[in-house]
């Protein structure tokens, strides 16, 4: 599929990286030759130097022969002219646009028809709702949903006074006392799909597939103590803290905001009423003490520099915060990061670029494509939730009884109301629900490809 990325910002690396794996025809449209430079050497894509909106520059990049055109210019404005734009000189042309403005949101259903928009994404929002989430239920690392919010896979990390400290997976039976797998394992930067005899040990991360309603039996049985959150610190008063403050203050959570420029607290005053905002520095151990970090029930660090997300973080869990968020905009230091209290590590570009990932592959699988795309085991691992149609096979099979590609997992079978989390008798019905796990050596885009 021919694929323009405009521009090859932050973004742009991230999609171009994750599209080239998947093996599309990228063309990338930037006006700074030396980032067009840098993704020329690493990928294998055409490149072209200019202003993305501009007719003659997209004519230059294919938009006439283009299957999608995907908008990641840093001005909303420019990703809805260059989508526009591209869909005059190619009415049949799939459009992606990134709007972040917040001034927007109310009026982004109207903007995809009057600017030819296929979808919209606003990667802030997008890592706002997630926080919100995790921090409805304290515990877990990291939680992505599947089967209409009805099964989740989430990671947590194995501390060394844990129950499962030390204990083979078979074995986990007797401790956790309720139906969940293990998927994937993260020990020392690699990802491990573990079979039984697997022995969990000390600072793994273990990523856990579950009913949603079997979670907070799991915590219990674990000894994790979980609390509601009444109390939040936000480092930062960019975009992402905005929408993360306004979905907090509706669920009734206290919001204590840490913000260094004057202008912008002004700003976040006026648009957030409910939300304490602080005028400071929040690597100040001083602020941070005097605004009581050592009683709140979480800190979500959310400045623009990941450096010093992960220094406030790190200080954070060192005053036993019982939840620590950290944002980071780069993830390809991911082996680095497993290894520090971070807490709960959160992407915006990442979870992004999933969402887009989902779009391209449903484009070119009109049929069986996939209905949910999730990047587990910091990008080693995808989840891949499919619908078993008519053209499936191997439909009323057991699963012992079927040969599947080789680092592919059926971690779930969803089945009406009912989720399954199978075994070797298991098997799937037509209309049925597939989780399934892939260590991505082979590229799983519909639900036949994880057979021989």
């Amino acid at each position: 599929m021919k694929i323009i990325i405009a521009v090859d910002g932050k973004m742009g690396a991230t999609l171009t990286r994750q599209l080239s794996a998947e093996g599309d025809d990228l063309t990338l449209i930037d006006s700074n030759p030396k980032v067009l430079e840098s993704s020329e050497e690493r990928y294998d894509v055409m490149v072209v130097q200019g202003n993305c909106a501009s007719m003659d520059v997209l004519e230059q990049a294919g938009a006439r022969e283009a299957d999608l055109l995907i908008a990641m210019a840093g001005a909303d404005e420019i990703n809805l002219l260059c989508c526009m734009t591209a869909h005059s000189l190619n009415p049949k042309i799939h459009t992606i646009a990134r709007v972040r403005n917040p001034e927007y949101t109310d009026q982004i259903y109207a903007m995809r028809e009057m600017f030819a928009l296929s979808m919209t994404v606003n990667p802030e929002k997008q890592a706002a709702a997630e926080i919100a989430r995790l921090l409805r239920y304290p515990g877990f690392l990291k939680r992505d949903t599947f089967a209409k919010s009805r099964v989740e896979i989430v990671e947590l990390r194995i501390e060394e006074n844990s129950k499962l400290c030390n204990v083979a997976l078979n074995d986990m039976n007797s401790i956790v006392k309720c139906k969940i797998l293990v998927c994937a394992v993260l020990r020392n930067g690699k990802a491990i799909m573990p079979g039984g005899d697997f022995v969990l040990k000390e600072g793994d991360r273990i990523f856990v597939t579950a009913s949603t309603e079997t979670l907070t039996v799991l915590l219990k049985n674990l000894g994790v103590i979980t609390h509601k959150v009444k109390r939040v610190i936000l480092c930062g008063g960019g975009r992402a803290s905005y929408y993360l403050a306004k979905q907090l203050q509706r669920s009734g959570i206290r919001v204590q905001l840490i913000e260094r420029d004057l202008e912008r607290c002004n700003q976040l005053a006026a648009i957030l009423p409910d939300t304490c905002i602080i005028h400071g520095d929040a690597s100040s151990q001083f602020l941070l003490e005097s605004e009581g970090i050592s009683d709140c029930d979480a800190i979500v660090t959310m400045t623009g520099l990941d450096e010093l997300n992960m220094v406030i973080s790190l200080y954070g869990t060192s005053c036993g915060v019982p939840q620590v968020i950290t944002k980071l905009g780069r993830m390809d230091n991911a082996n680095i990061l497993g290894n520090l209290a971070l807490g709960s590590v959160i992407s915006p570009k990442e979870l992004c670029c999933n969402i887009i990932v989902r779009y391209v592959r449903a484009m070119k699988n009109q049929t069986g494509a996939a209905l949910t795309v999730h990047s587990i085991a910091d990008g080693q691992a995808e989840a891949v939730e499919f619908l078993a149609d008519d053209s499936t096979l191997h439909c009323g099979e057991p699963l012992k009884n079927l040969r599947l590609k080789k680092g592919v997992l059926v971690v779930c079978i969803t089945r009406g109301a009912r989720q399954e989390i199978p075994n070797g008798d298991s098997s799937f019905e037509r209309g049925d629900t597939l989780i399934i796990v892939t260590n991505g050596e082979k590229g799983i885009y519909q639900l036949n490809d994880i057979f021989e």
